[in-house]
């Protein structure tokens, strides 16, 4: 036990998928298909296509830099952040249409951050 509490073990990393920021990516892509079958359907083939694969993207990036590593691994995390502001603009936008209210998206918003935080934390991590 340490000064702080007790010592908790880390389960370790031997894919992306026991990654929490990628399980947390995982989720952030499904809420955001959820939300965008609100959408009009003639907007299908624009704001909703784009929102779904912005969405995408983050977990499939942060993926595809766990396989390359270090610093490569870095510049995925990146990426996968650049996404997450991405979506949250076209959700914001969303918003100014009208085809969502402010307070769907907060969670989203949350979830957002939350990824992003954690993601620019790995990145540090393994620039040291």
């Amino acid at each position: 036990m340490s000064a702080d509490g007790p010592v908790t073990e880390r389960k370790p990393i031997r894919s992306f998928r026991d990654l929490l920021v990628w399980q947390k990516a995982i989720d952030f892509a499904r809420d955001v298909y959820g939300l965008t079958k609100r959408f009009p359907p003639d907007k299908r083939f624009g704001l909703t296509l784009q929102l779904r694969r912005a969405a995408v993207s983050v977990s499939s990036n942060i993926a595809e830099g766990h396989a390359r590593q270090g610093k490569e691994f870095a510049h995925f995390l990146s990426i996968a952040r650049g996404s997450l502001a991405e979506c949250e603009s076209q959700l914001h936008l969303a918003v100014v249409l009208g085809y969502l209210t402010e307070p769907m998206t907060v969670p989203l918003n949350d979830l957002a951050s939350e990824i992003h935080r954690m993601s620019a934390s790995l990145a540090s991590e393994l620039s040291y």
